[in-house]
């Protein structure tokens, strides 16, 4: 299998940069926006995030449909195209609650069902674009290259967007919105055009060959190694996702940085990211063999340096001078080593198995993060507002979270250690290949 070359895995690095602009826009200006300037309670972002994450439950079918399809490229632009106009909507409803709080949030609750919409059908497509496309010697390291180019795309619009939202005003958060959508949506058309053609691209199957959705969705999760791999991404995802919300409002509550200030520190965390990324896909993404160490021991040293970094940030409101941009940098480059390792090894997993199922594998496995992100930033938000309400005490409430954060990485080091072990009691009963056995993990994905 030749696969798309290099070129085609740098252009499809681009969409994934366009959607990380787009994204970024509303887990970290729109959120902060809302909590600080609007004074409303940090839960109202947080549930309008997990809205989002909610939505893409459906990744699966979306996945599917581009698995029966044969083609991933109406897929990706089509969502990109959703998620362009969530985005845009998202700050209007924004910037109408300083006027009229209840219609802009109704607006709102509209605007980040279709951002859920497009992020899920356009990345699930096209990480199964990479999947089924990708010679496998080259699946780790692409994903690795995608990857940074969709954290490039949050340290471009972060840095952005800082230079322009101050001085701050909600006409001036629309329009710099409004020109970072419209820039990214193009720059993805013109990459992804015509990439799926470059290679000799799978007709849609036969309809004789064509399962159904339930049919096909559980030959994968009879499959252990995806069904374990499954629980991991919910746990660590889970824990990824619980101070998402909170950075930002936390630098501006805490610490008293401006709206541009604090959009800049999520920049400074992303590049954090970005050098996780480079380092793990250098000492592990070796053509035959790791250079220096697996991906499983990537992701298990990711997970606890990422613990340590946030018992750091726990700390920071407490101790005066504490240097902020140096701990988020750090947070960033556990985070990213966690994510490459975690990345690479879902790649090689996704093309494992059955053929043809790329899609319903990405689609399971994206719907597990998305609950992970929902659960996990909406429940951090509201730890921030339930302790705050206890204790009266702002940096407590932040600190309460950042360290249950801590805790949860911690767990999914040990998952990730023992992923082996757990797909090996998957054969023998514990998550029975019986699918007429009861499941913790199928409930748990159902909730």
């Amino acid at each position: 299998m030749a696969g798309l070359t290099w070129l085609s895995i740098f252009r499809i690095g681009l969409v994934q940069t366009a959607l990380g602009s787009m994204v970024v826009l509303t887990t970290s200006t729109l959120n902060r926006v809302m909590t600080i300037e609007l004074a409303s309670l940090a839960m109202l972002p947080g549930a309008l995030l997990a809205l989002h994450h909610a939505v893409q439950i459906a990744r699966p079918k979306w996945g599917y449909n581009s698995d029966m399809g044969g083609r991933r490229t109406p897929w990706i632009i089509g969502g990109l195209a959703v998620l362009a106009v969530g985005v845009l909507i998202a700050a209007l409803a924004t910037a109408w609650m300083s006027t009229a709080p209840t219609p802009g949030i109704v607006l709102a609750v509209f605007a980040y069902i279709l951002i859920g919409i497009g992020v899920g059908a356009s990345g699930t497509s096209l990480l199964a674009m990479l999947a089924s496309e990708v010679a496998p010697g080259r699946r780790a390291p692409a994903a690795t290259i995608v990857w940074i180019m969709m954290i490039m795309g949050f340290v471009v619009t972060s840095v952005v967007a800082s230079a322009n939202l101050d001085p701050f005003s909600f006409t001036r958060l629309v329009a710099v919105t409004a020109g970072v959508v419209a820039v990214a949506f193009i720059v993805a058309v013109v990459a992804v055009w015509g990439v799926e053609s470059s290679v000799p691209t799978k007709n849609a199957a036969p309809e004789t060959e064509k399962p159904s959705f339930v049919e096909a969705f559980e030959e994968i999760w009879a499959e252990p190694k995806a069904r374990a791999f499954t629980i991991f991404v919910f746990i660590s995802m889970f824990a990824y996702a619980t101070q998402d919300l909170i950075l930002e409002p936390f630098a501006g509550a805490v610490f008293g940085m401006t709206p541009g200030e604090s959009t800049g520190l999520t920049g400074v965390q992303s590049s954090g990211v970005l050098l996780g990324l480079l380092i793990v896909g250098f000492a592990a993404g070796g053509k035959d063999r790791p250079r220096f160490g697996s991906v499983r021991v990537w992701t298990v040293g990711g997970c606890v340096a990422s613990a340590i970094a946030l018992m750091a940030l726990m700390i920071s409101g407490y101790v005066a001078g504490w240097p902020l941009r140096p701990t988020v940098f750090a947070l960033g480059l556990s985070n990213g080593a966690f994510a490459a390792a975690a990345i690479g090894w879902m790649m090689t997993l996704a093309g494992d198995g059955r053929a043809s199922r790329e899609g319903v594998r990405m689609g399971l496995w994206g719907g597990a993060q998305a609950i992970g992100f929902a659960l996990g930033g909406f429940l951090g938000t509201v730890g921030v507002d339930a302790v705050r309400y206890l204790f009266d005490s702002r940096v407590l409430s932040y600190a309460a979270v950042f360290g249950a954060e801590g805790a949860l990485f911690l767990v999914s080091a040990i998952l990730a250690a023992r992923m082996q072990m757990v797909a090996r009691t998957a054969e023998s009963g514990f998550l029975s290949t019986d699918k007429h056995a009861p499941s913790l993990g199928a409930a748990g994905l159902s909730s």
